[in-house]
C-alpha cells in the first residue's frame, strides 16, 4: 500500500483535497448559510475573514477563508520588538547579511537541541529576495525540545512549507490540529497563527517559506490527470477551538524576517467553524506516485516535483520542492544517476532518512545538507560515478528506507551568517572529497601513439 508505516498514530481527523473550497464547524450551526458576515453570527460569535490574496486575484488564484471565532484576532497589546539576540531568522541586520559565494557547500547533520521552543528554534540558513516586496524565499532549519507555552506564532513573511527530519510536530492552528511526522510535509499559510508542541522528544526538520506567491500542484502535461502528488492525498485540518476566559496568551510575529510579541488576554485558538481555501495541509510523501524512464536516459528532476511556487516567468519557479523517494531504475544502456550539471536555478538539497543514491561517500547525511548556488557545478561523486558506470544494468531499486529531497529556485540565494559560520556544520573537504577524486578516461585518437615500421 503507497503509504507510510509511522511509529506514532494521528489522532486528529482531516478533510481531504488540494486547494479545495472546505467549509467545517466544531459547533453544528455555528456557520451562518447562504452568506459570510449576517449581522449577528450564530452563538454570538465574531465574523473574521483571512486574505490570502488580494481582493481583486483572478478567481483561480483567490485565497480567502471566513472564520467564525469567540474574539476577533486584533483583540491584542501593541506588538515591541524581541531582542535581536534571542532569535535566528534575520536576513536585514548587518551582522546578519547573506554571503553570496559560488563555493559548493554542504553542511553535517545539524545539533538537536532541547533547551528552546519551535520560535526559538528557527535559524535561517539562505535566502533571497525581500518579505517586504513580497519576492524570494527563505531557507530554514528548526531544532526544538520544548513544548511552546500559552503562545501562538505566525509569520507575515511567507508561507512555510516545513519538512521534518526527527520528531513529531503537534500543530495546533486556528483551523484545527495537524499532527506532523517524519515522511510528511506541511504548509501553514502566511498569517494562520499556530502552536507546536512535541509528543515524541526533540524535533528537527527544514523549512522553505516562501514570501511570493503560494505553493500549487505543478502541471501534468502529457503525464496526464494524475500521478506524482494527487490532489486527494492532501489533508486539511476540521474545526477545533479552546473555550478559555480571561487566560494570557503571548503572540509571536515573524516581521521581514524579525520577532515581534503582543500580549492578549484570550486564546488565539477560538475559531469555532471556517469555510474557504486558505488553510493549512498536510502530505504523506509515501504517497507519491514516481515517474521514471522505462526506456533510456535520465529525465530531468522536475518529474519528483510535488509543490511549485511558480515565479512571474512561465514554467520557472520561484520555489519547487521536489523529493527523491524509493523508485525502480530499470533505463537500458543508461547512466543511471543523475548526470553532472550547472544550473541556472540554485539547489538546496536535505536528507530526512537513509541515503541518497548520487552520493555514495558518506558525507550526505541525514540531518544535513546541501547547497549547488546558480551555474554551481555538480553531480555525482566519483565513488557513485565509478560504480554506475560498471554497474549491471538489471533492474534495480534504490531508496529504500531513504528520502531525499531538494528545494529549488530561480534565485541566487545567499548563505546566512548562521549557516556559513556560526553553526559550524560546513564540510570544508566537500568539493575536494567528492569530485576531486574523479579519473580522465578519455583517450585522444589523435594523440595515439603511431607504430613506426623499419
Amino acid at each position: 500500500m503507497p503509504i507510510t508505516n509511522f511509529n506514532h498514530p494521528d489522532p486528529y481527523k482531516y478533510q481531504t483535497g488540494f486547494d479545495s473550497y472546505h467549509e467545517t464547524e466544531a459547533v453544528d450551526g455555528a456557520l451562518p448559510i447562504g452568506q459570510n458576515s449576517p449581522q449577528k453570527a450564530p452563538y454570538g460569535l465574531y465574523t473574521e475573514k483571512l486574505s490570502g490574496t488580494a481582493f481583486t486575484a483572478p478567481r483561480h488564484e483567490n485565497k480567502q477563508t471566513w472564520v467564525y471565532r469567540i474574539l476577533p484576532a486584533a483583540a491584542h497589546e501593541n506588538f515591541t520588538a524581541e531582542d535581536a539576540d534571542s532569535y535566528h531568522t534575520s536576513m536585514t541586520i548587518e551582522t546578519h547579511k547573506l554571503h553570496h559565494i559560488p563555493n559548493q557547500l554542504r553542511w553535517n547533520p545539524f545539533d538537536l537541541d532541547e533547551k528552546v521552543d519551535w520560535v526559538h528554534g528557527l535559524h535561517l540558513i539562505a535566502g533571497s529576495g525581500d518579505p517586504t516586496q513580497k519576492q524570494g524565499l527563505g531557507i530554514l532549519m528548526y531544532a526544538a525540545g520544548k513544548d511552546m507555552d500559552k503562545e501562538a506564532f505566525y509569520s507575515a513573511d511567507g508561507d512555510f512549507l516545513i519538512v521534518p527530519q526527527h520528531g513529531v510536530l503537534d500543530i495546533q492552528t486556528e483551523l484545527g490540529r495537524i499532527l506532523l511526522r517524519p515522511n510528511e510535509i506541511c504548509v501553514i499559510p502566511r498569517g494562520v497563527r499556530y502552536r507546536v508542541t512535541l509528543p515524541d522528544g526533540p524535533v528537527r526538520g527544514y523549512i522553505c517559506e516562501l514570501y511570493q506567491g503560494h505553493y500549487q500542484l505543478p502541471e501534468l502535461g502529457p503525464i496526464g490527470s494524475n500521478c506524482l502528488a494527487n490532489a486527494r492525498d492532501f489533508q486539511a485540518p476540521i474545526a477545533a477551538f479552546d473555550d478559555e476566559e480571561e487566560s494570557e496568551y503571548k503572540l509571536f510575529a515573524k516581521f521581514n524576517n524579525n520577532l515581534f510579541t503582543a500580549r492578549q488576554n484570550h486564546t488565539p485558538f477560538d475559531v469555532v467553524a471556517w469555510h474557504g481555501n486558505y488553510y493549512p495541509f498536510k502530505y504523506d510523501l509515501g504517497r507519491f506516485n514516481v515517474i521514471g524512464s522505462i526506456s533510456f536516459d535520465h529525465p530531468d528532476p522536475s518529474i519528483f516535483t510535488v509543490l511549485t511556487a511558480p515565479s512571474d516567468h512561465l514554467g520557472t519557479a520561484v520555489a519547487d520542492f521536489v523529493i527523491f523517494p524509493p523508485r525502480w531504475l530499470v533505463a537500458e544502456g543508461t547512466f543511471r544517476p543523475p548526470w553532472y550539471h550547472r544550473n541556472t536555478m540554485s539547489e538546496f538539497m536535505g536528507l530526512i532518512s537513509g541515503d541518497y543514491d548520487a552520493k555514495i561517500g558518506g558525507g550526505f547525511k541525514p540531518a544535513g545538507a546541501s547547497l549547488h548556488n546558480v551555474m554551481s557545478a555538480h553531480g555525482p561523486d566519483s565513488g557513485a560515478f565509478e560504480g554506475a558506470s560498471n554497474a549491471e544494468l538489471k533492474p534495480q531499486k534504490v531508496g529504500d528506507g531513504s528520502m531525499a529531497f531538494m528545494f529549488e529556485s530561480t534565485h541566487m540565494v545567499g548563505v546566512s551568517e548562521w549557516g556559513l559560520k556560526t553553526c559550524q556544520k560546513v564540510q570544508p573537504e566537500y568539493n575536494e572529497h567528492s569530485w576531486k577524486p574523479l579519473k580522465r578516461h578519455f583517450v585522444n585518437p589523435s594523440k595515439k601513439k603511431l607504430k613506426v615500421e623499419f
